[in-house]
């Protein structure tokens, strides 16, 4: 369908809801706290996160694009990835090459303006890889500084995907694992101020206190 140019934003949120229904048939149990955040948002925002698994990017899209049209920002590579690559170009992600930061910086800001200006929110994962744990000082500013710069809101979230590990030679065909439940929770809009500083240690706080609950 996305070869064809048919796959359409209700198809997408039915692509991932067949996959969370999938990842429940066999076992895998989900908790999403706080969706309710939705009924807050009035325009497009930027959601802000941490990154554990490839779990979150195949189900995101079922609990946010029935509220807010979103895309995400990729890495280049993922763009000619087989079966997933057309799939991806066909919601017109914001493409980044993770070689130069200050090149990437530039895309994103110029690029997420763009699609938040026409009411597409942004999904902007700022780790610099998948990991199951939290690191703060790999947690960049990124979401933040497109937040400030299209003077839009950010919806902060943190998400426990483990149950859909790593693969030791690919990433993305890592083992399932039922006994974890998937979890993730949506904080709160935040408007940034100033720098924007206290904004994004407020997401950082609020990221790492939730999975130390959750732990």
């Amino acid at each position: 369908m996305a070869k064809r140019g048919n796959y359409s934003g209700e198809k997408w949120i039915q692509s991932s809801l067949d996959i969370v229904k999938a990842l429940e048939s066999v076992g895998v149990n989900f908790e999403i706290q706080n969706i309710t955040v939705f009924n807050k948002i009035e325009a497009a925002c930027v959601f802000v996160g941490n990154h554990m698994s490839i779990l979150e990017t195949f189900v995101l899209p079922c609990l946010i694009q029935p509220h807010r049209d979103i895309t995400f920002v990729v890495k280049e590579s993922l763009m000619t990835y087989p079966f997933f690559g057309p799939v991806l170009r066909s919601r017109d992600p914001i493409v980044v090459g993770r070689v130069n930061p200050r090149e990437d910086l530039r895309t994103v800001l110029e690029e997420g303006q763009k699609r938040l200006s026409n009411n597409v929110s942004v999904i902007i994962f700022p780790q610099t890889t998948r990991s199951a744990d939290f690191d703060a000082k790999n947690f960049n500013t990124l979401g933040v500084k497109l937040a400030k710069r299209a003077k839009a809101p950010v919806i902060p979230f943190v998400l426990k995907t483990d149950a859909w590990g790593l693969g030791k030679r690919f990433k993305d065909f890592g083992k399932i694992s039922p006994t974890k439940p998937v979890r993730i929770c949506f904080g709160e809009p935040l408007h940034i101020k100033a720098s924007g500083k206290e904004e994004h240690k407020v997401i950082v706080e609020f990221i790492a206190g939730k999975l130390n609950d959750w732990r």
